[in-house]
């Protein structure tokens, strides 16, 4: 099939896009901004192969977007792009409205021209797959879990701004007809993570010797997906799920984000010792909290199991094992990222 993958460059993006390439027949067109988040340097094992193309463009941009949907012809539209850091939103939630909300409707309405131009054969068979996040349905307490029947209850910026575009997508599959389908994730980490997101944050940081900021008091809890899992799920379900049907994807390792750093600094304890024998659990700070930091997610993930048959393959304690084993192998991968884009600074207080 041919894939047109927005967001590309991006985390997820990337991965799936490298995914693709590697595991599958499918050609992949990558349709990226490349904002400060986007990095083609995240797809230099795949960029020679005759099977991947990337275009320069934005989904807001709809002559850009009917353009590259026309020229490439896509079976599959993956749409990743999007403003994903809840601390950015907080600080300029304009730029989330624009491209999370608007630039869906933008890309929804010119792949609603392309479909509908399609023979029956193409159009029975295309699909439009909205990725979104698990923060869409809001704070759980210390029970439950999140499902696909889940009311939305968004909490941030980024999250309301997912939220609409979720429903932007679900109009569309209901009142024009266009076979959508939408996946709900949880937190991501793994290899070419932008060092922005805690994981990735704490790597850096701890390496350099300076504190881990932990927000609050660090029991928020999040449940943690590992990438090359998400994106296995991502082409289970645009090969095989079923339009209009929306499928969470979850990595079944609930873990208090306290608990996610100190795993970071037990792994690097022995795989990177500090020069001076101590432990990196000395440099963990605590720091005001982010305003409105939701308290857990959790993601029941039985539906897309029982009916597509995907599971996670990584559990958190070899995720993070291969996470931090290649931050410390790629070094010059990330810290041409730290110059260029101050990405470990602080952001989201609300001032």
């Amino acid at each position: 099939m041919r894939i047109l993958v927005t967001g590309g460059a991006g985390f997820i993006g990337s991965a799936l896009i490298r995914h693709l390439i590697e595991n599958s027949d499918h050609d992949v067109l990558n349709f990226d901004k490349l904002t400060y988040a986007g990095t083609l340097t995240s797809l230099a094992t795949v960029s020679s192969s005759s099977r991947y193309r990337f275009k320069q463009g934005d989904v807001c941009d709809e002559h850009a977007v009917a353009a590259t949907i026309e020229d490439f012809q896509p079976d599959v539209i993956t749409h990743l792009a999007a403003e994903s850091h809840v601390d950015r939103s907080i600080d300029g939630p304009g730029t989330f409205i624009q491209t999370n909300i608007v630039g869906t409707y933008t890309l929804l309405a010119k792949a609603l021209e392309y479909w509908r131009r399609l023979d029956d054969i193409r159009r029975k068979s295309f699909r439009f797959h909205h990725i979104s996040t698990d923060e869409v349905f809001g704070s759980l307490g210390e029970t439950g879990y999140f499902t696909e029947a889940t009311p939305y209850d968004p909490r941030s910026p980024y999250s309301a701004s997912k939220a609409g575009s979720d429903h932007l997508v679900s109009a569309w599959g209901h009142t024009f007809g266009l076979p959508v389908l939408i996946t709900n994730c949880s937190n991501n980490y793994g290899p070419y993570h932008f060092p922005e997101k805690l994981i990735p944050l704490m790597i850096v940081r701890a390496l350099a010797g300076e504190p881990l900021p932990v927000y609050g008091n660090g029991l928020n809890v999040r449940d943690w997906l590992y990438v090359e899992d998400h994106v296995r799920a991502l082409q289970c379900v645009f090969e095989k799920g079923i339009p209009g049907q929306t499928y969470n994807v979850g990595g079944n390792s609930e873990r208090r984000n306290i608990d996610v750093v100190r795993s970071v600094c037990e792994i690097l304890d022995r795989l990177h010792p500090r020069e001076d024998g101590e432990s990196y659990y000395k440099q963990i700070s605590y720091v005001a909290d982010r305003p409105g930091h939701d308290q857990r997610y959790a993601i029941d993930a039985s539906k897309i199991s029982d009916d597509l048959g995907w599971q996670p393959v990584e559990n958190f304690e070899s995720g993070m094992e291969k996470t931090v084993a290649w931050y410390l192998s790629e070094r010059d991968w990330w810290a041409e990222i730290l110059d260029r884009t101050q990405a470990a600074n602080r952001r989201g207080l609300g001032a």
